[in-house]
């Protein structure tokens, strides 16, 4: 499955149960261990649950393969890893809490000026 589908299979089965706040990062730069993050807020266990259920479902009928499952049981946080797409399901403080947008966007690197020779004379 192609990675644009397969992230906008996931963001549509996060939306078909309400999940809100749905971020998709392009982590590539950052990692080789995938290539987007997806991340949406779940109001309650129960939903988490749905939402990862539905992530799974949906993406198994188009022929992707899940590789995993965490944090099914407490909910707050659920991570579905579908190889090349990370998807983190979780309540809203424990998404205020890690902050994991922040976490893995790249920082804007600014340049710092340097002097020239004829302001470093007049120091």
């Amino acid at each position: 499955m192609r990675l644009d589908k397969l992230v906008k299979a996931t963001v549509a089965a996060l939306e078909d149960i309400k999940g809100r706040d749905i971020v998709v990062l392009d982590v590539r730069k950052m990692t080789s261990l995938f290539d987007k993050i997806i991340i949406a807020t779940a109001d309650s266990t129960r939903q988490a649950a749905s939402l990862s259920r539905n992530v799974q479902e949906k993406l198994k009928a188009q022929g992707a393969k899940i590789h995993g499952v965490e944090g099914g049981q407490a909910g707050e946080w659920i991570l579905v890893d579908v190889g090349p797409v990370i998807v983190h399901i979780m309540q809203p403080a424990i998404r205020q809490h890690y902050n994991l947008e922040e976490l893995w966007t790249p920082r804007r690197t600014t340049r710092k000026r340097t002097r020239t020779l004829a302001e470093t004379a007049t120091d």
